[in-house]
This record gives C-alpha cells, structure tokens and sequence, in this order.
C-alpha cells in the first residue's frame, strides 16, 4: 500500500516562502503523476500543481502559476514543492496525491487526475 507523508508547513509571512515534502513509501511509482492539493477552510480541495512521472511535464493551478514550483527527487522518493511570494489566500491544509491511471490534465482553473493515494496534509499560514 502507498503511504504518502508530508511536511514543511508551517507559519510565514506574506511574501516569503516555504518549501513543502511528501515521502512515498509502500509501492514504486511507475505511472501517472504526483500532484499537490489544498483545502482552505470552508472550500472544496483543490488541485494545484502537478508533475506526470513519464514526461516529467508539470501543470499549476492558476492561482500559483509562477509563484510555486513542483519537483521530484526519484532517489528520494520525494516531490517537494517551493512556495515563493506567499499571500494570506495561500492559507490551508495542503496534501500531496500520487498513484493514478494517467497524468494530470488542467481544467478550470486547476489541476486534476484520479489519484487513488492521500497525504494527511501539512498545515500552511500566511499571516503577519
């Protein structure tokens, strides 16, 4: 079974930056991609920047386009993803997703594929 750990959240001001961790353990990942998610309190969670395991092509939502960068650590069995320019709308649980059919495609506005693995998720606040 994929077990997916993450880390980094944390409190920051508006403007800086943070870098985010997810740890895969259990199952290789072969296919399809590996994404991370955020749920801000009282919205639906939301799909925001992606990486396909094949092409290594990545997608960002458009809230982060530019400000955030996903990348992976096949070593490590590690996708991490840097937050610059953080911003109070940034807020929220944020959890990686892996173990799809296929890869990520954009949709309005966002990010998505059927991921059948979860993250707990690991808290961000932007805040002065």
């Amino acid at each position: 079974q994929l077990q997916l750990v993450e880390s980094g959240g944390g409190l920051v001001q508006p403007g800086g930056s943070l870098t985010l961790s997810c740890v895969a353990s259990g199952l290789p990942l072969n296919d399809g991609a590996i994404a991370w998610f955020r749920q801000a309190p009282g919205k639906e969670r939301a799909g925001i920047a992606c990486i396909n395991i094949g092409d290594r092509n990545t997608l960002y939502a458009d809230s982060v386009a530019g400000r955030f960068t996903i990348s992976r650590d096949n070593a490590k069995n590690t996708v991490y993803l840097q937050m610059n320019n953080l911003k109070p709308e940034d807020t929220a649980l944020y959890s990686c997703a892996a173990d799809s059919p296929t890869g990520c495609i954009y949709y309005n506005g966002y990010v998505w594929a059927d991921f059948r693995s979860r993250g707990q998720g690991t808290q961000v606040t932007v805040s002065s």
